[in-house]
């Protein structure tokens, strides 16, 4: 089986060496993860927004914001 070659060579890398090992594995196994996960889709509700959203605010309310 492959993982016996992998662990074979595993086996004769310097020990110090080995966190460098690790972390290209675990970087290409979470890789393999996102790459499953599908898209997130911004926004919280579904639906449209009318012209009237992209209007200015009144005076009143932008100095409520203030």
């Amino acid at each position: 089986m492959i993982i016996d070659q992998i662990i074979q060579e595993l086996q004769n890398i310097p020990e110090d060496k080995l966190a460098e090992i690790y972390n290209i594995i675990q970087d290409f196994r979470l890789r393999l993860n996102s790459e499953n996960s599908q898209p997130r889709i911004p926004g919280l509700l579904t639906g449209k927004l009318g012209d009237a959203f992209f209007e200015p605010l009144p005076e009143e309310e932008l100095q409520q914001w203030e």
